[in-house]
């Protein structure tokens, strides 16, 4: 038995959650900690609503009201839907919290005692009129990337550019109006550049961290931490523990990564167990998981870990960082501000929480970012969870109730064939393979297993035909329909991790008593309830109509399925010229900045040149160069060599462009060798 801690992103408490939230760190988190669960590992889920960031503040200030007020008010909001989503937490906390308080100061007091923080004056943006000093979301102006209007002080929501308050033109308060002017404040600083060395140790044999984790990671390393500002002129917040700084606060990225340590100090009293905290973060064989969007990486990675370090060298570091991609909507990135997104709250009005669990598992952007759309959302529950997986369940279920009433068992004179070997076998390989995917945090492959397994079912029963022998042969109809049944059984546990509430239906609709949730992973998968009498079976799942989807959403606050406009086709071309195109398949090597263009890259990729070629590439505002290297996409080769800025690029890459919205590479779906003609 393993000690193993599973820590999800804190969200923000100023608006509902949506299902990019859940796709980048809940669910993930949920399916990990459930199979961890089953395993027989001593496993707890911890995390929280983040109450003191600055979004929290503004939106207390259009409503006239307290931070306190709005935090509290979508604390229970999104606990009440992430409960609802089936995320099972052992502790859901809140960082407005006295208990988090101390466990904050202990470490901001221990290492300002060591020198780890110290204090620097600056120059910050105040507000004359407001007569403070402006948080980045307090600031708006004009982006200088895009020209949009209402860009803020830390990210421009229309192009997606992250900023800095002084990069905006014509910067305003966003509460009056007035221009801001800079004047000199003190702030506490993290001294990150002397904690670097305990990080280089921590990534040592790390070689299973995501690429893009590990890259990002090593690549700040590379460049040298800098010492960053952990304090803000704000009252709402946690309180620094010095005196004199009454009207300063802990800046919520160096106070929310610490409610993990105080989540599980919290959770150790909740049961009774006072040390039981230490077991995760003191003993040495224990592993701590920290499940998060890609925009979260260096808080995980660097910052909590280095101080962690600097508190205490004996404190765990984290085992893994299993960050995902984003998951967009119609190519655009969910937004809370911009109200671009799915919001969980209506989705559950209207689906079962099980459905978007598995479709957002499926989907899942583990490696890189993926679209969410109404059309994909559909035609994946018409054809996996319907067509595949419940047509094979309940034709089973109903042909085992319609000829004998109940499980069956095995006739007397039984005796396997291959067929029926193959199918048999299949069940235990499909659970071993699952469960070590998921323990690397591959739930895609994961769940991929499982769905072939449903579709061996499906093709056992075709093969088969139990209908076609009940009249003539009913021994062997049992028979096949006994098979099926331990096929059944072992998609009911199987499942639980990404579809617990289907699960624990189809476990009693099997005459089982209890929760499918506390089933051994290690279940014998022959084993079943014969003889329960069963009852005529409900399908599992619903099917989708998609008109009915789109003309509903709008009255649930989400986005509408995007509007197609009409794009003038451009110069026709004889087809002979397309034709002498050659295009191919290339993997991108390496990736480096472009020593003369700020948004440019300089790529090496192979496309079965027999070398390797050179281009360059506009993809800096889009890709980081860890989401690029490795990628397969396709390519131009034999265009006529360009001069780009200085540098010779010697082909040309596919992509789209969303103009305005966002740039995505054009490559295999599958995988297909580096090389490949293109037709």
């Amino acid at each position: 038995m393993e000690n193993i801690l599973v820590c999800t992103a804190w969200p923000y408490a100023n608006g509902p959650l949506h299902l990019g939230h859940f796709a980048g760190c809940f669910l993930p988190a949920d399916i990990f900690v459930r199979y961890q669960r089953m395993a027989g590992n001593n496993v707890y889920m911890v995390s929280g609503s983040d109450q003191h960031g600055t979004p929290i503040t503004v939106t207390a200030e259009k409503e006239s009201t307290t931070p306190e007020e709005v935090a509290d008010r979508y604390h229970e909001k999104n606990y009440d839907s992430l409960v609802q989503m089936g995320i099972s937490y052992d502790l859901f906390a809140k960082t407005h919290d006295p208990h988090h308080f101390k466990v904050v100061h202990e470490i901001f007091t221990t290492l300002y005692e060591k020198n780890y923080i110290f204090k620097k004056k600056l120059m910050a943006p105040f507000c004359p009129k407001c007569e403070r000093f402006l948080p980045d979301r307090y600031i708006e102006g004009t982006c200088p990337e895009c020209g949009f209007e209402k860009a803020r002080g830390d990210q421009c929501d229309h192009c997606g550019k992250t900023l800095d308050a002084d990069e905006l033109v014509d910067s305003k308060c966003s509460l009056c109006t007035t221009h801001p002017e800079n004047r000199e404040t003190e702030q506490f600083y993290l001294r990150l550049s002397h904690l670097e060395g305990p990080l280089w140790n921590m990534l040592e044999g790390k070689d299973y961290w995501r690429p893009s984790v590990l890259g990002l990671t090593k690549g700040w390393l590379n460049e040298g931490l800098q010492d960053r500002a952990i304090t803000r002129d704000l009252s709402w917040g946690v309180p620094i523990p010095l005196d004199g700084y009454d009207k300063k606060c802990i800046y919520v990225w160096f106070e929310a990564v610490i409610g993990y340590l105080s989540c599980t100090k919290k959770l150790s009293k909740k049961l009774g167990k006072p040390d039981m905290w230490k077991d995760f973060w003191l003993n040495d064989d224990a592993r701590i998981y920290y499940f998060l969007a890609k925009d979260n990486i260096p808080f995980h990675t660097l910052i909590f870990p280095a101080m962690l370090a600097g508190f205490d060298p004996q404190y765990n570091l984290p085992y893994d960082v299993p960050s995902n991609q984003y998951l967009t909507l119609n190519s655009e990135q969910f937004s809370k501000s911009r109200k671009h997104a799915v919001w969980v709250p209506s989705y559950l009005e209207r689906f079962p929480p099980d459905l978007i669990r598995y479709y957002l598992t499926i989907n899942m952007p583990e490696h890189k970012d993926t679209d969410f759309t109404w059309k994909n959302f559909v035609r994946v529950n018409n054809e996996d969870l319907i067509a595949t997986l419940g047509n094979m369940i309940h034709r089973v279920l109903v042909l085992s109730q319609k000829y004998f009433g109940e499980i069956p068992n095995h006739s007397e004179n039984y005796t396997v064939d291959g067929l029926d070997k193959e199918l048999l076998e299949a069940i235990p390989r499909t659970r071993d393979e699952m469960g070590d995917f998921i323990n690397r945090c591959k739930f895609q492959n994961s769940i991929k297993s499982f769905m072939k397994l449903a579709q061996k079912g499906n093709e056992y029963l075709g093969q088969k035909e139990p209908w076609r022998l009940y009249k003539d042969e009913p021994d062997k109809c049992r028979d096949i329909l006994h098979n099926l049944m331990c096929v059944v059984n072992g998609l009911t546990r199987l499942m639980v991790p990404y579809m617990p509430g289907t699960a624990q239906k189809l476990h009693e609709m099997l005459g089982n008593e209890g929760k499918v949730e506390e089933s051994p992973w290690d279940f014998d998968p022959l084993k079943i309830n014969i003889g329960y009498k069963l009852r005529k079976p409900s399908p599992l799942f619903r099917k989708l109509e998609l008109k009915k989807i789109i003309e509903t959403e709008s009255k649930f606050g989400g986005a509408e399925e995007e509007k197609k406009e009409a794009r003038p086709i451009k110069k026709r071309i004889p087809f002979k010229d397309f034709q002498a195109l050659d295009i191919r398949v290339a993997e991108i090597r390496s990736v480096e900045p472009h020593p003369n263009a700020e948004n440019l890259y300089l790529l090496k990729v192979d496309a079965g040149l027999g070398k390797e070629i050179q281009m360059v590439a506009g993809l800096k505002k889009y890709y980081k160069p860890e989401e690029l290297k490795g990628e397969k996409i396709v390519v131009i080769v034999n265009l006529e060599p360009a001069e780009i800025r200085g540098i010779k690029s010697e082909a040309m890459l596919l992509a789209a462009d969303d103009p305005g919205v966002n740039v995505t590479l054009v490559g295999p779906k599958r995988d297909i060798r580096t090389g490949s003609y293109v037709y």
